[in-house]
């Protein structure tokens, strides 16, 4: 029994924390900034602000980026003249 226990411990020890290291990973990489934050409650939008009450603030802070990001501009391509024959 002893033996068991022995091997059993250090084992559930490493894969904890290998759980683990993936949750602080998670965590790391969802957590932004104090700026970020500020400028999200002064400049949201009303459907991002009930994103945020909905869903939290990953998807909010999400759409807010994607409104906020510059979006290229688009060139109108000249119409190809028609072959002539």
């Amino acid at each position: 029994m002893t033996v068991f226990l022995v091997l059993l411990i250090p084992l559930l020890l490493m894969i904890f924390a290998l759980l683990m290291e993936r949750v602080e990973h998670r965590l790391r990489t969802a957590t932004m900034t104090e700026d970020e934050v500020e400028e999200f409650l002064e400049s949201a939008q009303p459907d991002e602000v009930n994103t945020f009450i909905r869903e939290g603030w990953t998807r909010a802070l999400s759409l807010f980026r994607l409104r906020r990001r510059p979006r290229p501009t688009q060139h109108a391509d000249p119409v190809p003249a028609e072959p002539q024959h």
